[in-house]
């Protein structure tokens, strides 16, 4: 039985930009739990316009429980901070973004005061890239390494920089590209929520044409699909079937970290949908919830993670006792030879 995954299909109401998304959050096949988040808000009422939409991907840093309330704690504090501004009808939208990073810095705070009120000396962090799409501009924030992507006719960029030990390296030219794939320490973060009081968060602001797409994505993506595979599953498909496709190809390719994937369509594109695929999410309740929660689910019910396959190694043990007789059957002729070539 393969862990259980979270997926959602939400078409955004008409009285607003025209978007699309879809999510899915996957544990992968190594780990037992899945310390990533998805927060989500998107208008259902007229009241809700002024706030445009904001899609979280948080990933949590600390093992088990901690990285888990990690990311939840933060995805939900950000979304929280973010709607409860009542002047933000009164903002121009270039204030969304300042008014996005606040939000984050905020649910810093929090969480770091919920980390120090807990009797756990373990450390209580998370990444996060978040998106708040309003009129056609996407204001993205980032802290750590997961990423924001943006697709354009059928043109893949990292829209993020990865706040990271190996990105720094290339950046400084102390590693090559194709270095760093294979740095041992390539997951080191340099910054997170919750790992400092005021942790350098970075803003970036896009200009949305129709078709375009964002990807939003943890580093259980990144890690096993590039961005070549990206850009052509993206141009191919769907938000809902991209999302799936993108986090069942980093299943096959080992599920080493948690997976999650958002994608966010800007206004229709030329693409027919395969037949036979559904565009009804698996539990309506999804479509209507402000925060997109993993499901409660006690600890000892967790699914535990599909073991991986494997070809056990050949037995060389017998050849290796058979080597080792012909050695010392060898030597003993070979001391034999020169105890009698000395005795001569």
């Amino acid at each position: 039985m393969q862990p259980a995954a979270i997926a959602a299909i939400v078409p955004v109401m008409e009285a607003t930009v025209s978007l699309s998304a879809a999510w899915r959050t996957d544990p992968g096949l190594v780990r037992s739990h899945n310390e990533d988040f998805v927060a989500v808000f998107e208008p259902q009422s007229p009241d809700d316009l002024r706030h445009g939409n904001l899609y979280i991907v948080a990933d949590g840093v600390g093992g088990a429980d901690a990285g888990e309330v990690a990311s939840q704690f933060a995805g939900e504090r950000t979304l929280h901070y973010f709607l409860e501004s009542s002047s933000l009808e009164e903002l121009d939208n270039e204030d969304i973004g300042h008014l996005l990073i606040e939000a984050m810095q905020s649910a810093n705070t929090d969480l770091r005061r919920l980390a120090a009120d807990r009797d756990d000396s373990r450390r209580m962090a998370t990444t996060m890239v978040a998106a708040a799409i309003k009129d056609g501009r996407a204001f993205i924030g980032n802290v750590g390494d997961s990423r924001a992507y943006r697709w354009r006719n059928g043109a893949l960029v990292q829209v993020t920089r990865d706040q990271s030990l190996v990105a720094r390296l290339v950046e400084e030219g102390a590693l090559t590209p194709e270095e760093a794939l294979r740095y041992p320490y390539k997951n080191v973060i340099l910054y997170s929520l919750g790992s400092e009081r005021r942790p350098p968060i970075d803003l970036y602001v896009e200009t949305l044409e129709p078709g375009d797409l964002l990807l939003l994505c943890s580093d259980g993506l990144t890690r096993h699909v590039d961005d070549n595979e990206i850009a052509d599953i993206l141009g191919r498909e769907l938000p809902d079937a991209a999302v799936d496709t993108l986090v069942g190809l980093a299943r096959d390719r080992g599920g080493e970290d948690n997976i999650t994937v958002a994608v966010i369509q800007n206004g229709p594109r030329a693409i027919v949908q395969p037949a036979g695929t559904s565009t009804k999410p698996e539990d309506e309740d999804l479509t209507l919830t402000v925060a997109h929660p993993r499901p409660e689910v006690p600890v000892n019910a967790r699914p535990a993670a599909a073991p991986l396959t494997y070809e056990p190694a050949p037995r060389i043990w017998p050849l290796l006792l058979v080597l080792t007789a012909v050695m010392v059957i060898l030597i003993f002729l070979l001391w034999a030879f020169i105890q009698t070539t000395t005795a001569i």
